[in-house]
């Protein structure tokens, strides 16, 4: 195992440490949006489209990038509408577009001449790869998702605890909503090329679910979150540099393991083992 704490003096390195800062304050804050929503399935959902927009983009020959935005947006700009409009569960419309993503990211796949290596690195991800103008678009987007969520915190509360009665008191929790889908797809596709399209869904999960494990309060979930999604990223990009490993599984790995860890010493945990055997002592008696 090499320890040698030189490797963080070079450009590459510093550029995937602050790429793992703001991706994963990005990912963690968005994280909190899903989790309270119960709409874990979006994550994975919107990745599966980022990852088509970039598959076309690579057939047809533009920025990858660029095909990523527009599929993660059309396809949120989908969910929600059909959501609606069908009187469907949003769940359900989320699993209809991710069926519809995944068809087309193994169509262009298919299409794709040549070797598929680059399509690989979007799947996996690499963010020791991560350049000055990724960066810059990362610290747009968590920028615009953290500065959002402070303007418009009671108007996105009220819709997480009940969207029907945020509508009947004045809160356009419809465009709420759709504003959590659309931040939810430019944070997946902006760390793309990072973690992977098929690991960022785990990083905008468990970072969130962790904090879930610790608070009722809202506000402190969300500082919370974010803590971990950071640590997740550190961590794990130490981990992948010392285990000569990839880094992309790492932090995934790392964001499990706080999990895991939220879960164990969860005081809600102990709340409903008290709340268990109070119940067991009263049908006793």
């Amino acid at each position: 195992m090499n320890l040698d704490l030189s490797i963080f003096g070079y450009q590459f390195m510093q550029n995937a440490i602050i790429s793992a800062f703001l991706g994963g304050i990005a990912c963690s804050v968005v994280g909190v949006f899903v989790v309270l929503m119960h709409m874990p399935f979006i994550g994975v959902c919107m990745a599966h489209a980022a990852f088509a927009g970039a598959l076309l983009a690579l057939w047809v020959g533009f920025d990858p990038l660029i095909g990523a935005f527009v599929f993660s947006l059309l396809a949120a700009a989908i969910i929600g509408p059909l959501a609606d409009r069908g009187e469907l569960n949003p769940e359900t419309s989320v699993g209809v577009i991710f069926s519809l993503m995944l068809g087309l990211a193994f169509l262009f796949m298919g299409l794709m001449p040549g070797t598929k290596s680059t399509a690989l690195e979007l799947l996996w991800g690499s963010i020791l790869t991560n350049t000055t103008n990724d960066i810059i678009l990362l610290g747009v987007v968590a920028a615009a998702v953290v500065g959002l969520v402070c303007l418009f915190y009671k108007e996105v509360q009220a819709t997480i605890f009940n969207r029907d009665m945020a509508l009947s008191v004045g809160v356009p929790a419809t465009i709420t909503l759709y504003a959590v889908l659309f931040l939810t797809g430019a944070t997946i596709t902006t760390s793309l090329r990072s973690i992977g399209g098929l690991l960022i869904f785990s990083l905008i999960l468990n970072p969130a679910a962790a904090a879930y494990q610790l608070t009722y309060n809202m506000k402190r979930m969300f500082l919370l979150s974010a803590t971990f999604g950071v640590l997740s990223g550190w961590i794990g990009l130490l981990i992948s540099y010392a285990a000569d490993i990839p880094s992309g599984a790492t932090i995934v790995i790392t964001s499990s393991v706080i999990f895991m860890i939220a879960a164990i010493f969860s005081p809600k945990r102990k709340v409903k083992g008290w709340r268990v055997k109070k119940l067991a002592d009263v049908n006793s008696v």
